[in-house]
């Protein structure tokens, strides 16, 4: 099988304070999440996708809820979402970096 290699990440601002980078082959994406709007009140509003997710803190605290269970993370930390399961975030310090990894791809990430 051939390497492939994506000189540039596509990137996207998805709000104020928050940016998107990622990456992806057939099968696993890769998504670098800037947030800059930390550290928040409240948890963002829960989602839930087909995708099996695994997040890594590169940088900053957070708290992630998982279903009803919260997990405070701090960088170096990993968590894993299987699909279909609610969860969602509260930042709890001015900037966090999680790098999660998506299978199979995002596809509406790459509708912009």
């Amino acid at each position: 099988m051939a390497a492939t290699f994506q000189a540039e990440a596509v990137r996207e601002t998805i709000k104020a304070g928050r940016t998107r980078y990622l990456t992806y082959t057939h099968d696993l994406m890769m998504v670098v999440m800037d947030f800059s709007d930390g550290p928040c009140d409240l948890p963002d509003p829960p989602h839930s996708h087909p995708h099996e997710q695994i997040t890594y803190v590169a940088e900053g605290e957070l708290v992630f809820f998982l279903g009803d269970t919260p997990h405070q993370l701090q960088a170096g930390d990993m968590i894993a979402i299987p699909a279909n399961v609610p969860h969602t975030i509260q930042l709890l310090t001015p900037k966090v970096r999680l790098i999660d990894t998506f299978s199979p791809i995002r596809e509406d990430f790459l509708k912009g």
